[in-house]
Parts: structure tokens; C-alpha cells; sequence
């Protein structure tokens, strides 16, 4: 990341919080820890959705992805996959 991105980063760490399942924690650098009950799955299904590698899962650091943090714009759209991928499941009616 180029620049400095520190306003970007709180506001960023700020939308990930409002997410279920998602508990940002802070971290030093251009990147935030996310815990989260399955970083691989979570990983998986947001880097299918957007590039491999958009986010990672840290080895030695049980239950926590790391997600960038990039552009505003860049930042929007795994926010918005994150919000899809972490949504609660529709219950189904049967009549």
C-alpha cells in the first residue's frame, strides 16, 4: 500500500465491526486481524468472490484472517463480500 492510510484503516476496522461473526483487532501495519469461528472457509469463499489472495489466513495464529487494507474503493467492495459471505442463512418456510 502506498501513502498513508491510517484514516482509511479505522474507517475500514469501523465496518468490519459492524459485521456478525467478525471481530476486528488491531494490528500494526497496512493490514487488520479479523477473528473469525472458520478463517479458511471465510478466506475461501471471499477470494473465490473477489482474487486469490485478497485475504490470507496467518499461520500460527489460530482463528483470524488478515485483510489489507487498501483504497476506499478497494476496501468497499470486500466489505461488501464480507457482509454476504457472514449474513445469517434464510430460514426457509414450508406451508
Amino acid at each position: 500500500m502506498y501513502g498513508d492510510h491510517s484514516g482509511e484503516k479505522s474507517r475500514f476496522v469501523s465496518r468490519l465491526a459492524t459485521l456478525p461473526k467478525l471481530k476486528p483487532i488491531p494490528a500494526i501495519g497496512d493490514w487488520i486481524l479479523v477473528e473469525t469461528d472458520d478463517p479458511s472457509e471465510l478466506a475461501r469463499k471471499v477470494n473465490r468472490r473477489l482474487a486469490p489472495g485478497t485475504i490470507s489466513v496467518p499461520r500460527q495464529m489460530k482463528g483470524l484472517v488478515r485483510i489489507p487494507v487498501r483504497e476506499p474503493i478497494d476496501n468497499e467492495k470486500v466489505f461488501e463480500v464480507l457482509k454476504d459471505v457472514t449474513k445469517p442463512p434464510r430460514k426457509r418456510y414450508v406451508s
